[in-house]
């Protein structure tokens, strides 16, 4: 068995008319390229070249490795060429991960809008109510909101994100106003379920002042949209990103608890596997989703 750097070498024995020409053409010494074709014949256990004569002479077995193998080599060079080719184009199919709301608020959008751009890309986008950490193998880019546990994944931010406590103005005139972490304790709660993280211990910190509350939720739901039309409702306070709820509080809707309180951020992350290497598709998109977000996130 040989390899694609000797039939190289043989190739050029062969479009030369001596082991002298061979030889300038590799930079080699004479005997230096004697000998790797006698290194060549007795791993193959077979005479390639004639050199008894004046002139080389390729036996029956070296033509046939010279034919063959200038075949082998052409199409290898060309799949690198397609490999180059997809790395700079925009082709070949972009799988995307993202989480149901900000996937169809943000994500969604933004695909529709890199598609009309980039026709020759076909691209998967799948939504989950569940962080696809795991099994981020299966997509080239994750889309993540909120803190990210221990991984190899290399992580691109993609815009900023608080997290506010929120409830209605209707609950407030009910229940009073809230003037401390701890009140919520006394009052009902929604807790979202998402992330596989802790959802009913809430963290705040003012200053250097920390406090961790452990609300019991009277409403659940996995559905951040359910969540916010429960909190709209009255139904309790929530905790929800800023992306979620920014709209709703500039109406009125919903008011803003503990602004002197700060919660950990949840900034909105892009996921990969690898920092160098990406194909353009996959590293365009990521810029087409940060330049979406900038100079501010639309719900700043």
């Amino acid at each position: 068995m040989t390899d694609a750097l000797e039939i190289r070498f043989l190739l050029v024995i062969r479009e030369s008319k001596s082991l002298l020409e061979a030889s300038r053409k590799l930079g080699l010494t004479p005997s230096a390229v004697s000998q790797r074709l006698q290194q060549m014949e007795k791993k193959l256990d077979v005479r390639l070249v004639d050199r008894s004569a004046r002139q080389l002479r390729f036996t029956d077995e070296g033509e046939l490795l010279c034919v063959r193998g200038a075949e082998l080599l052409e199409q290898f060079d060309t799949l690198l060429e397609d490999l180059h080719e997809r790395r700079r184009g925009f082709v070949g199919k972009l799988k995307i991960n993202a989480p149901f709301g900000f996937g169809r608020a943000y994500v969604a959008p933004s695909v529709a809008a890199f598609k009309q751009l980039h026709p020759e890309v076909e691209i998967a986008l799948t939504l989950s109510d569940q962080p696809m950490l795991e099994a981020a193998d299966r997509f080239d880019v994750v889309i993540h909101i909120g803190q990210l546990g221990a991984s190899n994944l290399v992580c691109r931010t993609l815009a900023p994100n608080r997290r506010f406590v929120c409830a209605s103005p209707a609950f407030l005139a009910s229940h009073g106003p809230v003037e401390s972490p701890e009140h919520l304790t006394q009052l009902p709660c929604i807790a979202l379920r998402e992330n596989n993280e802790d959802v009913t211990l809430w963290h705040f910190t003012r200053g250097r002042n920390t406090q961790s509350v452990r609300i019991q939720p009277s409403l659940s739901s996995n559905d951040g949209h359910v969540i916010r039309q429960w909190g709209c409702e009255g139904l309790g306070v929530i905790l929800r990103s800023e992306w979620d709820v920014a709209d709703v509080l500039k109406d009125g809707s919903l008011v803003r608890l503990l602004p002197g309180w700060k919660l950990p951020d949840a900034d909105v992350v892009a996921l990969t596997h690898q920092r160098e290497g990406l194909p353009e598709r996959t590293r365009n998109f990521m810029r087409f989703l940060q330049e979406s977000f900038r100079p501010s996130p639309p719900w700043r």
